[in-house]
Parts: structure tokens; C-alpha cells; sequence
């Protein structure tokens, strides 16, 4: 087994805490992982990117040139991006930020998620990140649901874990719609 995630999006959307999270879960899982995280020197507002691969056997290298994968928080992130995911991949599209007309590709699933209007919902707009990780885990299984919890614990500081049931909601929700979208 073996899945490779890219996650794109601005600084502030929380795309490294999201690729450190499910990291986190893989290694609780016994799994081998690579996280590669990239950001512009501004951080917030500025372009982020990491690579997430989890394997059962060896990783050879955190760069991945077509992920199967991608999830694409705004758009630039698919504008510059989403023509790299690989034929018969997936493209995980916060659609509450991107317009996908000029994007054309048959030959992938493409995942059309309001993550920004389903945070909201949820009472914070910070959250769209674990509404990404949930249907990210919901569609492909990479990391099982229940491990997130404990991977919370390692992937954010001590001081905000009185936010982990807050988060997991958001997790929650994001596999919902994604179980939903495939019923």
C-alpha cells in the first residue's frame, strides 16, 4: 500500500498542520512516512505546499512529480497544480474558493467540496484543513479516522488541545460529505 498526497493552498489555510496531522497518524499506525512541507517567507497569505507520502514499505522520496492525490484549498493551488495529478487520480477542490470551469481534466476524479462553507458551519473558518483531512481519509483510507484523534495530541502544542474535539468535528464533518458524495 502506498498513497501520496500534495496539499496547496495560502498561508494561514493550515496546509502543514494538515500534512503534519496525518503524518503524525501514519507513524501511530506503524506506517512509513515523508512530509515535505514548502511556504513562502511570508507564511500567512503566501503560497503553501507539502507532500505527504505513507507507505508500508519503503519511501523513497518526499517529491512527488504526479501525486495521486492532490487537495487544492484555493485557486492558484489548482491553477498551478492540478494539471500534475495523476491520470485516474483525485483532486480534492475546496469549491467555497475555486471556480473549476477552466478546469478540464476527464481522466480524474475530482472532489467538489465547499470546505470554507462547511467550517463556517461548524462556527470556524480556521478549520477548513480538517475538513480537507477528513475527506482526504474518508475517500482513500490512507489513515484510519480514530487514529487522528491521538495524532492531534502530537500535531498541535500542548496549548491548543482544548481544541482537538473542535477539530475532530471538522474531520468528522469533512468524511461525512465525502460519504455522502460517493452514496
Amino acid at each position: 500500500m502506498r498513497h501520496d498526497l500534495f496539499i496547496a493552498g495560502f498561508g494561514g489555510q493550515g496546509v502543514l498542520l494538515a500534512g503534519n496531522l496525518l503524518s503524525y497518524a501514519a507513524i501511530i499506525e506503524g506506517k512509513n512516512v515523508s512530509f515535505f512541507p514548502a511556504y513562502g517567507v511570508e507564511k500567512r497569505g503566501g503560497a503553501a505546499m507539502c507532500t505527504v507520502v505513507i507507505a508500508d514499505g519503503d519511501v523513497g522520496s518526499p517529491v512527488i512529480g504526479n501525486p495521486s492525490v492532490t487537495i487544492a484549498l484555493n485557486q492558484t493551488s489548482l491553477d498551478k497544480f492540478g494539471a500534475k495529478v495523476k491520470p485516474g487520480g483525485i483532486c480534492i477542490v475546496n469549491t467555497s474558493l475555486v471556480n473549476l470551469d477552466a478546469f478540464d481534466r476527464s481522466d480524474i476524479e475530482i472532489i467538489r467540496v465547499p470546505m470554507n462553507d462547511i467550517a463556517m458551519g461548524l462556527g470556524d473558518a480556521r478549520m477548513v484543513n480538517m475538513v480537507a483531512v477528513g475527506v482526504y481519509v474518508a475517500r482513500t483510507g490512507a489513515v484510519g479516522s480514530a487514529t487522528l484523534e491521538e495524532a492531534l495530541k502530537n500535531a498541535l502544542p500542548e496549548r491548543n488541545h482544548s481544541f482537538i474535539p473542535a477539530n475532530m468535528k471538522a474531520i468528522t464533518a469533512g468524511a461525512e460529505f465525502a460519504i455522502a458524495k460517493t452514496s
